[in-house]
């Protein structure tokens, strides 16, 4: 093989590697639930530890309330229903 021959490969295979590119670009842009990040500063830095939230549980007493305040509501739409 030449050495024009070589560039001629050489070149064939940057075009060919920058046509998949723009594929694989055009597929992560079309892609909303991820975003990429503009620096490669943001990729390099670890992953912050993630901690879960306590789960909020409710009291007896407490669901108790609820249940009757959503009772009275239901209630008193009803006789301003039946009123008018």
């Amino acid at each position: 093989m030449s050495m024009s021959e070589i560039l001629a490969s050489v070149d064939r295979e940057i075009a060919l590697l920058k046509q998949v590119r723009v594929l694989l670009v055009g597929a992560l842009d079309s892609t909303p639930s991820k975003k990429r990040s503009k620096t490669s500063k943001a990729a390099a830095k670890p992953a912050k530890k993630v901690v879960a939230k306590k789960k909020r549980r409710l009291s007896p007493e407490g669901r108790k309330r609820i249940a009757d305040a959503v009772r009275r509501r239901w209630e008193a739409q009803r006789k301003s229903k039946n009123s008018k």
